[in-house]
C-alpha cells in the first residue's frame, strides 16, 4: 500500500520551493565568506598561501551547488527504491574505515582515493534518515510496541553509532543517534519507549567519556576550562575570549586576532567563535536567524509533502542540520563539553559541504511535489 502511495503521489509541480533555496544560498554564501576571514592567517603560515582553504572551498561548494540542482530534478521516488542499497553501501563503508581508513591525529575517519578522501560517516547520516524514512511508511504501524517495532530500530541506529563510535568519532555516533529518534519521533514513536531507552544510553554516552582520557580532560577542562589555560582548557578558553571581544557589532570583517593561531583550526569546528568577534552579536545572531529560517521552511515543506516518506526524510534532513548547529553552538560557547563538530554551511571540509548541498538538493525535489 505504501508502495502504491509513493508511485502515484501528486503529479510534480515545475516550479521548486525557491525560498527555500535562497536560505541555502545565503548559508553557503556567509559560509564561504567566514572560511576565508577565518582560515587566511593559518593558510598562510602552514602554506604560504592566504587563499589556500577558500580555494578549495570554493571549488567544493561550485561542485555541491551543482549536484543540489542536479538532485532536485530528480524524484525523491527514486531515493526510495535505493533506501536499502545506500544503508548496506554505508555499513560497508564504515567497517571499511578501520581497515583502510586515512589517520588523521589518532583517529581513523577518512577513505581515500589518491588525492580524494571523503567521510563515511556523512553517507552513514544520510543513510539512516532514508532508511527509516522507508522502513516506518511501509510499516507505520510497526513503533505501536516496544519490542517488537520500537527497540529494533534503535537497534539499526545503534548499530550504526556504533562503527561510527569506533573511529573513534563520539560526535558523529552522537548525530547519528540523535537525527535516527528524531525521525522515530516524527514517525510517531512513544514517549514513553524513548524515556525506557534514556538510561542505557545515558550510560552509554558516560562509559564513552571515561574509557578514553582525552574525552574525560575535556569533560574535566568543560567544568573550569582557566585551571588549565596552556593545555586541555585551551581551545575553549580562547574560543570565549574571542567571543567576547566581538561585543554587540564586532571588530570587523577580517579583524579577529584569535584567528592568528591562537585560535586551533579558526576555518573548522571553532568558525563561529570568529564570527562573533568579527561581526559581534549582530553577525551571530544572523548565522541563528538563517539556520532557523531553513529549519521553519523545512517544516513548512515536510508538512506539504505529498506522503509519509517525503514527510520523514525532510523532516530527518533538517534534523540533521539542527543537531549539527546545537552541538557545535553549545561546543564554541562552553555549554557543553568539548568534541568535534562542524558548523553545517560554515566550516571547512569538502566532504560535509557537497552532502549538505546534495540534501538541500533533496528537499528542494520534494518541494517540487508539495501541494500548494
Amino acid at each position: 500500500m505504501a508502495n502504491k502511495q509513493i508511485s502515484y503521489a501528486l503529479k510534480p509541480q515545475k516550479k521548486l520551493d525557491t525560498s527555500f533555496l535562497l536560505v541555502v544560498v545565503m548559508l553557503l554564501c556567509y559560509g564561504l565568506i567566514m572560511v576565508f576571514s577565518a582560515s587566511s592567517a593559518s593558510a598562510h603560515y602552514q602554506f604560504g598561501d592566504a587563499y589556500y582553504f577558500i580555494k578549495r572551498q570554493f571549488a567544493w561548494a561550485i561542485i555541491g551547488f551543482i549536484i543540489m540542482l542536479a538532485v532536485s530534478r530528480v524524484s525523491y521516488k527514486t531515493i526510495y527504491k535505493y533506501a536499502l542499497h545506500l544503508m548496506v553501501v554505508s555499513i560497508i563503508l564504515l567497517i571499511l574505515v578501520p581497515l583502510i581508513g586515512i589517520e588523521v591525529k589518532g583517529a581513523k575517519r577518512w577513505i581515500g582515493f589518491g588525492s580524494f578522501s571523503f567521510q563515511p560517516s556523512e553517507v552513514a547520516k544520510f543513510a539512516i534518515i532514508v532508511f527509516l524514512a522507508r522502513s516506518l511508511c511501509v510499516n507505520n504501524e510497526a513503533l505501536k510496541t516496544f519490542v517488537k517495532g520500537f527497540l529494533p530500530y534503535v537497534c539499526i541506529i545503534g548499530l550504526l553509532a556504533l562503527l561510527v563510535f569506533i573511529e573513534p568519532h563520539l560526535s558523529g555516533a552522537m548525530v547519528i543517534a540523535l537525527t535516527g529518534f528524531i525521525v522515530l519521533w516524527a514517525a510517531g514513536a512513544k514517549l514513553a519507549h524513548f524515556v525506557a531507552i534514556g538510561i542505557p544510553a545515558v550510560a552509554v554516552v558516560v562509559v564513552a567519556m571515561i574509557s578514553a582520557p582525552y574525552r574525560m580532560a575535556r569533560v574535566t577542562s568543560f567544568f573550569d576550562p582557566f585551571k588549565d589555560v596552556t593545555g586541555d582548557g585551551f581551545q575553549i578558553v580562547q574560543s570565549l575570549y574571542a567571543i567576547g571581544s566581538g561585543g554587540f557589532f564586532g571588530l570587523g570583517l577580517g579583524q579577529s586576532r584569535q584567528k592568528y593561531l591562537y585560535l586551533p583550526e579558526a576555518q573548522n569546528d571553532f568558525i563561529f567563535s570568529v564570527i562573533c568577534e568579527e561581526l559581534g552579536f549582530i553577525g551571530a545572531a544572523l548565522v541563528v536567524v538563517l539556520f532557523a529560517l531553513l529549519l521553519w521552511k523545512g517544516i513548512k515543506i515536510a508538512v506539504s509533502a505529498p506522503d509519509r516518506f517525503s514527510k520523514l526524510l525532510v523532516i530527518g534532513i533538517i534534523g540533521l542540520i539542527a543537531v549539527q548547529v546545537v552541538i557545535n553552538i553549545a561546543v564554541v560557547t562552553s555549554s557543553i563539553p568539548a568534541t568535534g563538530m562542524p558548523l553545517p554551511f560554515f566550516s571547512y571540509g569538502g566532504t560535509s559541504l557537497v552532502f549538505i548541498l546534495a540534501e538541500m538538493g533533496v528537499i528542494l525535489s520534494i518541494s517540487r511535489e508539495c501541494e500548494k
